[in-house]
C-alpha cells in the first residue's frame, strides 16, 4: 500500500489523523511518517529520513527551505497554536488568569508533564516561563519531560500523582484521551506558533503531498482546523 511520509511537529498530528481518511479517498495513499519535536524530526530530515512533506514551525521550516531540503514555492501556513495548560480529564481546570495564577498553579503541582525543553517549541517556551516566574529551580523535581507533547499528555493521563498538570501545544492536548485543556497561558508568558507545510525537495510523493497541504489549508477545513486546536 502506497504511503505519504510526513515529519512533522506533534501539534499538527491531531489534523492529519483526521483528515488523513479524506486524503485516502482522494489519492489512495495512507500517511506515514513522524511527529515529535520540531527541532527532532528537522534533524531527521537533514539526515536523510525519508520524507515527501514537513509540517513544523515556520521558521524551521523557512531554514530548512534555504539549506534546500524544502521546496520554497511550496510552502503553506496551516495555522497557529497555542501553548496551553491541560490536567487529567476528571480533574478540576487550574486558574491561570495571569502570572501570578501560573506561578501559583505550578507551585501546587506535585507533578508537571512537558515536552522535550531543548528540541520541542512547548518545552522550550516552558522553561523560559520557568526561568521568568522565577520557580524553574523549585519545580525541577517535579517535571516529568517526555520527547514531545503527545507522549507527556499520556503520561499525565495515567498520572497517580496528586495534583499533576501539564503544557504542552493546545492541539496535542486536544487530541489526547484522558486530559482536557484547562486554559491558554496568562498575557506576558503566551505563545501562539505558526505552523508551515513544505514538500521536501526528495519527496517520492510530491503530487500527493502537495494534495494533502491542500487539504491542510483548505478554506472549507477552518471548522476541522479549528476543533483540533488551531487558531
Amino acid at each position: 500500500m502506497a504511503s505519504l511520509n510526513i515529519l512533522g511537529g506533534g501539534a499538527a498530528q491531531g489534523l492529519v489523523a483526521s483528515l488523513a481518511p479524506k486524503f485516502k479517498h482522494l489519492t489512495g495513499f495512507d500517511i506515514a511518517g513522524e511527529f515529535g519535536a520540531v527541532g527532532a524530526m528537522a534533524e531527521k530530515l537533514r539526515n536523510g529520513k525519508p520524507a515527501d512533506l514537513v509540517i513544523l514551525t515556520a521558521p524551521i521550516v523557512a531554514k530548512i527551505a534555504d539549506e534546500n531540503w524544502a521546496d520554497p514555492a511550496t510552502i503553506a501556513d496551516v495555522g497557529l497554536v497555542e501553548t496551553a495548560m491541560a490536567v487529567r480529564a476528571d480533574d478540576a481546570k487550574v486558574s491561570v488568569a495571569d502570572g501570578a495564577g501560573l506561578r501559583a498553579a505550578l507551585l501546587a503541582a506535585d507533578a508537571i508533564f512537558v515536552p522535550d525543553t531543548t528540541n520541542s517549541t512547548a518545552g522550550i517556551h516552558v522553561a523560559k516561563v520557568l526561568q521568568k516566574l522565577g520557580v524553574a529551580d523549585e519545580v525541577a523535581a517535579r517535571l516529568k519531560i517526555y520527547p514531545n507533547g503527545a507522549t507527556a499528555m499520556r503520561h499525565l493521563a495515567d498520572s497517580d500523582a496528586l495534583r499533576p498538570i501539564g503544557c504542552t501545544q493546545a492541539t496535542e492536548i486536544i487530541s489526547t484521551p484522558g486530559v482536557k485543556l484547562s486554559g491558554s497561558l496568562p498575557s506576558g508568558y503566551e505563545l501562539a506558533t505558526m505552523y508551515t507545510s513544505a514538500v521536501t525537495t526528495r519527496a517520492a510523493s510530491a503530487k500527493q503531498a502537495q494534495v494533502l497541504i491542500g487539504l491542510l489549508t483548505a478554506a472549507d477545513q477552518r471548522e476541522l482546523r479549528l476543533r483540533a486546536g488551531f487558531l
